[in-house]
């Protein structure tokens, strides 16, 4: 089980040190005396069609609502694989990591909103809500061997299930007035997924025309359009088509005729075709396409689409008349302290409160110590939280206040994350100190 796991992390961790960079070089183009050029480029207007079917957005939309629908689909696949088969498969595994994705969503809200009341500041309490996954797996990283196994999946669950918090969030909070025409495209385009699916259409190519339709949908509809990629990845099969007793059978009979084929003196190339082409055939569908598409566009996403969001976002210009703007400094203070204060209390809350009323108990290795770690690096948010700012804040001065409060406060996340795993996690736990919930129903049966 921790095969899997231990890949998406270490893709995680270096994913993170990409977008670091990319964050570096925003900061410092965005306020060089080139500045102007890095705001320039971003509005360049991007053409996509052919005749008279054009659409036409600046290159910041196209990252920002086409690139990241892809890291929205990567998203929705690994809700989808988790809700199948990983930690939110069984609800006493998942009763942790939800309470405490839950408690670290509602304590930075109220903080932010205790110190942003007016109308033209509170609708940014979404933003300290979210954790980026990337980079507090690169500070558990950092810690190396003192995190044991079972924390760093806590984490993981409890990132993917604040991924669940802030799709809705989005969803609900950050989208306009919902067209109803835009919705029934958006319908279309969900129901020709699944009619192909019912089909038994396995190509990925395949669900690119129904996915685009849904997307456009979703932009007609007043629904922010990433949404769509979440959608496509929980709508994905989450079986495979000949599973592991069927890429054996359908191996073993290619392989027999290819043994049988080098047997004979006279035997052509090209009749090895057929049936090496049913052994790569059998390798793809022996996993299910929730597993093989995550696994195929992750790297894609970490590397790629990530960092280059964070290099179109990052860049923030940091000067006293932008802060001094009416409204700013509470915006970044109530960011800051909503991620650096909010997300550790309400996380190390919302898991006291569950274990303590018996819905559910700590994983094996794992003590309080470690659930405050987890609390410290949860307050990383970074891409999550960039992207709710721009649907928060249209007026510049407060976003740039957001986009700073974030960057200031996931550094600030990071470093005492950081000193706090090495402080308290110093020493390995002791075996059996903790059990899980099923492990704890065991024992008082016995």
């Amino acid at each position: 089980m921790l095969g899997p796991i231990d890949r998406f992390m270490h893709v995680e961790a270096a994913s993170g040190i990409v977008l670091l960079i990319a964050s570096v070089i925003a900061l410092a183009w965005a306020n060089s005396p080139w500045g102007d050029a890095y705001e320039h480029l971003w509005h360049i207007p991007i053409t996509i069609g052919a005749g008279s079917l054009v659409f036409t957005q600046p290159l910041h939309f196209w990252i920002n609502e086409g690139l990241m629908t892809i890291f929205f689909f990567v998203v929705g696949l690994e809700i989808r694989r988790e809700i199948h088969e990983g930690e939110l498969s069984d609800l006493k595994r998942a009763a942790l990591p939800v309470a405490a994705a839950l408690g670290g969503m509602i304590a930075p809200a109220l903080v932010y909103l205790s110190l942003n009341a007016s109308p033209a500041s509170r609708h940014g309490w979404g933003v300290p809500t979210a954790t980026d996954i990337a980079f507090a797996v690169g500070v558990l990283a950092l810690l190396g061997k003192r995190v044991p196994p079972a924390l760093r999946v806590l984490l993981l669950a409890l990132a993917i299930i604040d991924d669940i918090g802030a799709i809705i969030v989005i969803a609900l909070f950050y989208s306009s007035g919902v067209a109803w025409s835009g919705l029934l495209i958006a319908g279309g385009g969900a129901a020709s997924v699944l009619l192909l699916q019912r089909f038994g259409v396995r190509s990925p190519a395949a669900y690119v025309v129904p996915g685009g339709v849904l997307w456009w949908g979703m932009l007609r509809a007043g629904v922010h359009p990433t949404i769509a990629g979440v959608a496509v990845g929980l709508l994905t099969p989450a079986r495979s088509w000949f599973g592991s007793h069927g890429f054996l059978s359908a191996a073993r009979d290619a392989v027999d005729r290819v043994d049988a084929l080098t047997q004979r003196d006279d035997h052509r190339a090209d009749e090895l075709l057929q049936p090496l082409g049913q052994i790569r055939q059998a390798q793809l569908e022996a996993l299910p396409p929730v597993v093989r598409l995550q696994a195929a566009l992750h790297p894609w996403v970490a590397y790629g689409i990530m960092p280059l969001f964070a290099f179109a976002n990052a860049g923030v210009r940091i000067d006293g008349s932008s802060l001094a703007h009416a409204g700013s400094g509470t915006i970044l203070l109530g960011v800051m302290l909503g991620l650096v204060v909010g997300k550790p209390i309400g996380i190390f809350l919302a898991s006291f409160a569950m274990v303590r009323l018996g819905v559910c108990a700590l994983p094996r290795g794992v003590g309080w110590r470690g659930i405050a770690v987890v609390g410290c690096v949860g307050g990383i948010g970074f891409t999550m939280a960039i992207f709710i700012a721009g649907l928060a804040f249209g007026d510049p001065a407060k976003l740039a206040a957001a986009k700073l409060g974030v960057l200031l406060a996931s550094a600030v996340a990071a470093v005492v994350g950081l000193l706090v795993g090495r402080l308290a996690l110093s020493e390995a736990p002791a075996p059996g100190a903790a059990l899980t919930l099923s492990e704890a129903e065991a024992s008082t049966e016995k």
